[in-house]
């Protein structure tokens, strides 16, 4: 396979993963059409009247890509960045995320373009709604079960239940990341940033790697990056930096997490936190450290700056934040990635701890949540770490590797090829 380019798009990126799992595994043509494109892709026009009586029309999608395994799973994103390749990648990237994590579904993704800051509580309820009617037809319990993504929280995720309710009757199972107090599940929002260092200390603990006094940047603050943050600080790691998408904070000596949690939850920002320095976000991939945690968008490692990331140690708790160009420069030079698509499983992990709590009507203590996503992701790391090591390729690799096996064995008992 040729070297890897950074001149790609999102889902030419995943797909050259998807590529080189394909010819490590030697796997047939037949099998390499049927799971490299989306299985449906659907584009839909989502008119919204605003608060100042005008009408605007923002573009929406929701992308298919395989369904072998179950039915269809990924969130839903809003963001002005999910144009119909940012969203097909995300699909795919759902494909091998859930099979690598083992879990009975599929790989979907959709996404509004539009950016939430600018739209009121009232826009943003219209345009979920009209959203969720227009692609309705798709979804179900057993079919296709959105989640939250960028841009996406509860909030969405309850009206995307009512909407489909209203035309189906009440059905809890057709989301999951909803409120609690209408089906959601204990330990759900909090389950990406809790399965990323899951799968931190897992690996650190089968290579002896002593977290204790480690120095940790993570870039991004939000649900998933300001819960790694804490948690890797309880593990005795020294968090020296942190950003948002206003900016970051730097202090060499380590940031005090309980301050910086108060201050963020006053000001809404990392920025202005007395005790560290500013510093921009792309400034803090490149800070001294021994850990690094993308956790907030997609390419922000790439050719143009992984010869100055100084981390030995990457753990991708964002989607796709790694160019395949990146990638290998930090092969290259022997730093570790922790991909993403075992860190980040996390999240819809839960999610199927949810629909399967929906279905059954049955709720289960925050604790039994957490204990089944332990050994949900500490059996996922373990898998990819002795696939690493037998086949003597990546971590990414070797996710990728196992993700991609599974989606073939099960078109092949379809009886698909």
């Amino acid at each position: 396979m040729t070297q890897p380019q950074d001149n790609l798009t999102p889902f030419q990126s995943v797909t050259w993963c998807f590529d080189r799992a394909a010819d490590q595994l030697k796997l047939s043509n037949d099998l390499r059409e049927l799971m490299r494109r989306p299985w449906r892709e659907l584009r839909v026009e989502v008119p919204v009247r605003l608060d100042n009586g005008t009408l605007k029309v923002f573009t929406g999608y929701r992308i298919q890509h395989n369904g072998a395994r179950g039915p269809y799973k990924g969130g839903i994103r809003f963001d002005p960045s999910a144009d119909e390749d940012e969203v097909r990648a995300l699909a795919s990237l759902m494909t091998w995320k859930t099979a690598l994590a083992d879990i009975p579904y599929g790989g979907a993704k959709g996404g509004v373009q539009c950016d939430p800051t600018q739209l009121s509580e009232g826009e943003m309820n219209r345009l979920t709604r009209r959203y969720t009617q227009n692609i309705a037809h798709l979804l179900g319990p057993q079919r296709d079960i959105p989640a939250p993504d960028l841009g996406t929280n509860q909030r969405e995720m309850a009206w995307m239940m009512d909407a489909y309710g209203q035309m189906y009757g009440h059905t809890p199972s057709i989301v999951t990341g909803k409120p609690i107090e209408l089906g959601g599940s204990y330990g759900r929002e909090a389950a990406p940033g809790h399965g990323a260092v899951m799968v931190m200390k897992t690996w650190a603990a089968l290579n002896r790697y002593a977290l204790p006094g480690k120095s940790v940047v993570v870039q991004g603050f939000g649900q998933v990056g300001s819960r790694i943050a804490r948690l890797m600080a309880e593990e005795g790691c020294i968090v020296v930096a942190v950003s948002d998408v206003r900016g970051g904070v730097y202090n060499p000596k380590g940031l005090d997490m309980a301050d910086l949690l108060r201050h963020n939850a006053t000001a809404g920002t990392v920025r202005g936190f007395r005790g560290a320095d500013a510093v921009t976000n792309a400034e803090i991939l490149t800070l001294p450290c021994d850990i690094l945690a993308p956790a907030a968008v997609g390419e922000v490692l790439n050719s143009s700056n992984a010869d100055r990331v100084k981390a030995a140690l990457i753990l991708e708790g964002a989607n796709h934040p790694t160019t395949p160009g990146a990638d290998a420069v930090f092969n290259q030079r022997g730093a570790t990635v922790l991909p993403d698509i075992l860190v980040n499983a996390g999240g819809v992990v839960v999610s199927y701890f949810e629909w399967a709590q929906n279905i059954q009507q049955f709720r289960w203590s925050e604790d039994r949540v957490n204990q089944e996503l332990r050994v949900v992701m500490e059996r996922a790391t373990q898998e990819v770490v002795r696939r690493a090591q037998a086949a003597q390729v990546t971590l990414r690799e070797a996710a990728f590797q196992i993700g991609v096996e599974r989606v073939g064995r099960a078109i092949e008992l379809r009886g698909f090829v």
